[in-house]
């Protein structure tokens, strides 16, 4: 499961583009589950309610006739300055896939160089990763098993295709034009 803490700040991010009862929030992440670690109901609510206690979100009771009523979370202010700062600092260098995939979902809070920060520096650690492999890969010797050498090739295809879309969305990014001003 991804961090509480990360999700917290994840749940932040989606709540700056509307605000959304638990049940929104978990259907929304359970789209992403292949990417990242999806907090169960049982732990995304208590999320929520650290988040209210905390003075970051905000809830409405909204009452409807045909259902129960639901809960509407919404960003406070501190809320957004908690988010802003998460997204500024720097996710560090053993930064996993999931971080990156959350914050990368979140793009749109970020500035433009913000982003261009996270692409790089996701770009150094699949590079680093890369060259881990192509080590093992070069070390390993003849009596190295099958199976012990598929999972080095599924890893290397992987660093090599998300090498080459950070390299494709870096170059995309770093030209000046109306789409990507937009994006």
């Amino acid at each position: 499961m991804a961090s509480t803490k990360g999700i917290r700040h994840f749940i932040l991010g989606l709540l700056t583009q509307q605000s959304m009862s638990g049940y929104d929030i978990k259907r929304f992440l359970d789209r992403l589950s292949w990417l990242i670690d999806v907090p169960s109901l049982g732990s995304l609510y208590p999320s929520l309610h650290a988040l209210l206690r905390d003075g970051l979100v905000t809830m409405e009771v909204v009452a409807s006739q045909d259902r129960p009523s639901r809960k509407i979370y919404s960003i406070t202010e501190a809320g957004e300055e908690a988010l802003r700062a998460w997204l500024n600092r720097p996710t560090g260098s053993n930064a996993s896939l999931k971080k990156f995939v959350m914050r990368l979902a979140l793009a749109g809070q970020l500035s433009q160089v913000g982003l261009l920060a996270h692409l790089e520096q996701r770009r150094t650690r699949v590079v680093a990763q890369k060259m881990t492999l192509e080590q093992a890969i070069e070390a390993e010797d003849e009596g190295a098993g099958f199976r012990e050498r598929l999972v080095l090739d599924y890893g290397l295809s992987l660093a090599a295709a998300e090498l080459a879309w950070l390299d494709s969305t870096l170059a995309r990014l770093s030209q000046p034009s109306p789409s990507v001003e937009a994006a």
